[in-house]
């Protein structure tokens, strides 16, 4: 604004400077036009008076040098008296020389006698002559002529002085002018300045911004309107926000994950349930394409559906998500302005995996539980019948067939023993023991107690890492790394390797069991906690496994708020990852 206010200054400037040029040059030709008038009046009237001097002296015939000098001495001016053939007779100026051409102007001047009977003539050019003349006597028995020539710095000096006056005037005028033009151009640029700065900071989204209102001024409308519109625009902006914050905890709080694709397939917004659910951040996936950033096949195939078909889609789907399988219900719509515009489409996520899990439970237990029962019980009946029918008196198929109804008999208790633990687990009332645990410890009272095993398959256990101490339950903790270090060593070809690594991450403590054993198929991963389920069934059996030591693993270490991971090469071998946090949650 700045800028606007020296514009309006130098063009006020620049038009007072030409007004006052102009109105200048135009008072000196005025105040000049006007001297010289006066002065060519009063020059008139003297040789008016030295004509009728002469006409008293009888005429230029009676005329003698003493009566000459009389009149000369009465004017102090040049005076030339000539006859009418243009001869001079009496001349008082014939010595100077300061007179310019006097022989040509008066030679222009007996070329007008015959037209006028008298006339002025002025001469400036660097100086300045007045000349007069007149005819002596009758006109129409004109006597002789007088001219009378005067030179003067009278004007000159006059217009010098004018010029002083004008400047000083004019410069002082200016001064005053301008001064109350800028006082008026401030006046009326200052609150245009302030409406264009409330603009500006309206254009940034500063909402809060107003303009001084002035009622008295020419612009109050203008600020006044600004000003309104301010107001508005931030009660809009108000009621925009609440709506937009309702909206956000609604979509934030709905407990279910939602998707926003553009009608250009960029994820626009996604909820944190979301975020969570599929282990991904803002930064990773907003903005970014669908086919980029969205991993499964099946909601991929679900969102290129509702874009061709531009219908509503409900489907049941499957996604594996790190160690689990997620079981969800995906309702996808398209998004239509009222002015059916293709928007993009939602998708809504509902979780179904606990329902699936209930109904797969309910299917399986009774499957899985008979079929696991199955076995030993029909090995002991079969072998107590064949007792029974008299094998019980050879000593040899006596003791043989009892130590396999015994084994048998173990089998069935271990697994009535981890039905029975893994109830207790999932009971809403099960609790921990919590109390100080110290890792390393702990782990290498595990690996004494597995020494055995694992020198019986030539199977070389190691133990890395330092003393870290976490509140825990230590019994549980103790059957958790059992259960694992177990599988590892039952599912690790003979003279293979088995390491378990304890890392401090600050708040947490992180171990994990590597082995070198047959590792598992990246397909089973998901599978390998729900119950019964064995990567390697025939293996598993003849290990002695019910199926149900990683699902008792998995809900121990979830009661300790912690997390277990695996990674596994088919034929390289696995590695399970606990990680458990230093101090319990209350």
């Amino acid at each position: 604004m700045k800028k606007l206010r020296f514009k309006f200054q130098f063009a006020l400037f620049l038009l007072i400077v030409i007004v006052f040029i102009g109105l200048g040059f135009s008072l000196g030709q005025l105040f000049k036009n006007l001297y010289l008038e006066t002065y060519h009046k009063q020059f008139q009237k003297q040789g008016h008076l030295v004509a009728q001097q002469i006409e008293n002296y009888g005429g230029i015939g009676h005329l003698n040098e003493s009566d000459f000098n009389q009149i000369q001495s009465m004017i102090d001016t040049r005076i030339s008296i000539l006859n009418m053939d243009g001869n001079i007779i009496f001349d008082s100026g014939k010595d100077k020389d300061f007179y310019y051409k006097h022989d040509d102007v008066v030679t222009d001047i007996i070329n007008s006698v015959h037209k006028e009977e008298h006339g002025i003539k002025h001469i400036g050019r660097g100086f300045h002559i007045t000349y007069y003349w007149e005819i002596i006597g009758d006109i129409e028995q004109p006597n002789g002529i007088l001219i009378m020539a005067t030179a003067h710095d009278t004007l000159r000096e006059a217009y010098q002085k004018l010029w002083l006056i004008l400047s000083i005037v004019l410069t002082i005028a200016f001064l005053v002018i301008l001064l109350i033009s800028s006082r008026i151009i401030s006046s009326f640029t200052r609150p245009v300045e302030s409406a264009v700065k409330a603009a500006i900071e309206l254009a940034k989204g500063n909402y809060h911004a107003r303009t001084y209102e002035d009622y008295n001024s020419d612009f109050s409308m203008l600020n006044t309107s600004i000003n309104i519109l301010a107001r508005n625009l931030q009660r809009i902006t108000k009621e925009q926000e609440m709506h937009n914050d309702r909206l956000i905890t609604v979509i934030e709080n709905m407990g279910i994950p939602l998707v926003l694709i553009d009608d250009k397939g960029f994820l626009k917004m996604t909820n944190q349930i979301y975020n969570d659910v599929f282990r991904v951040t803002d930064e990773e996936v907003i903005g970014k394409n669908y086919l980029d950033v969205i991993e499964h096949i099946e909601i991929k195939q679900i969102v290129e559906e509702v874009f061709l078909t531009e219908q509503k889609i409900r489907k049941q789907i499957i996604v594996p998500i790190g160690i689990h399988r997620k079981h969800f219900e995906v309702y996808g719509a398209p998004i239509i302005s009222f002015h059916n515009e293709w928007k993009g489409i939602v998708l809504v996520f509902h979780d179904i995996t606990d329902i699936k899990k209930l109904e797969q439970i309910r299917k399986d237990f009774v499957a899985n539980v008979s079929h696991e029962l199955k076995t030993p019980i029909t090995s002991i009946k079969g072998f107590s019948e064949t007792l029974l029918d008299g094998a019980m008196y050879d000593e040899k198929t006596l003791e043989s067939f009892l130590k396999i109804i015994l084994k048998e008999s173990d089998r069935l208790k271990s697994l009535t023993h981890d039905l029975l633990e893994l109830s207790r687990i999932e009971q809403e009332g099960f609790k921990l023991n919590i109390g100080t645990v110290n890792c390393l410890e702990l782990i290498n009272e595990i690996k004494e107690s597995l020494n055995k095993k694992a020198d019986d398959k030539q199977i070389q256990l190691e133990v890395h890492g330092e003393e870290v101490v976490i509140e825990g339950d230590q019994p549980r903790l103790q059957q958790v790394f059992v259960n694992l270090i177990s599988n590892a060593l039952a599912y690790t070809p003979p003279k293979g390797r088995v390491d378990v690594y304890i890392k401090d991450l600050q708040d947490e403590v992180e171990i994990s069991v590597k082995d070198t054993g047959i590792g598992i198929n990246k397909e089973e991963i998901p599978r390998i906690f729900e119950r019964f389920y064995r990567v390697d069934k025939a293996r598993s059996r003849y290990s002695g496994g019910t199926g149900l030591g990683l699902a008792i693993v998995k809900h121990l270490v979830e009661a300790h708020h912690g997390e277990i991971c695996v990674t596994s090469k088919q034929g390289k071998g696995s590695t399970f990852t606990v990680r458990l946090l230093k101090k319990f949650p209350d």
